[in-house]
């Protein structure tokens, strides 16, 4: 699990700790920052932005921490307060940034791809299930196919890949107040 993050805007720029680690990262330093959903077991809304900023780690600031080993608490007011003033101040220094919105276009065109693939080989199974007449077994699968397009569908809606402008923050990479 590791040492938490901690972050904190100054007039300067992301002031961070991490455990012994601590560090400013100045805006005009900031070279990308790239806003996606990343839910996980534990916490299936979390979102993430991160900073790539010349002579700087990479800070991933989360909207979930944990709270324990099999528990994270969500900080859905605080993460979107912080997100907006961050590109506020951002857009207030003028730094030339690179706003990425989702994930590594390669990586999600090629998950869609599986994805796609995975949702009519099930398909697939259930109309062969029909055919056969095991009405029961169609069912069962039809029915965690539902599930299955209802959990990927919503990662991969919010994650597709673009960029945008300080100014319009992606709503569906901000959880909703």
């Amino acid at each position: 699990m590791g040492a938490p993050w901690q972050f904190r805007l100054t007039e300067q720029g992301v002031e961070w700790t991490a455990g012994r680690y601590s560090g400013v990262v100045p805006f005009d330093t900031i070279t990308r920052v790239r806003m996606s959903f990343r839910p996980t077991n534990v916490q299936q809304r979390r979102f993430m932005m991160e900073i790539w900023a010349d002579g700087s780690p990479k800070l991933p600031i989360v909207s979930s921490s944990w709270k324990s080993i099999f528990e994270q608490e969500a900080f859905d007011e605080p993460y979107v307060a912080f997100v907006t003033e961050f590109h506020r101040r951002m857009m207030r220094a003028g730094t030339k940034v690179e706003y990425a919105q989702g994930g590594n276009p390669l990586i999600f065109w090629t998950g869609f791809a599986v994805f796609t693939a995975v949702t009519l080989g099930m398909l697939w199974l259930v109309i062969l299930a029909m055919y056969e007449g095991a009405f029961s077994g169609a069912l069962f699968i039809a029915a965690f196919i539902a599930l299955f397009v209802w959990r990927g569908w919503n990662y991969f809606n919010r994650n597709r890949p673009g960029v945008y402008r300080p100014d319009a923050l992606p709503v569906l990479l901000l959880p909703r107040l």
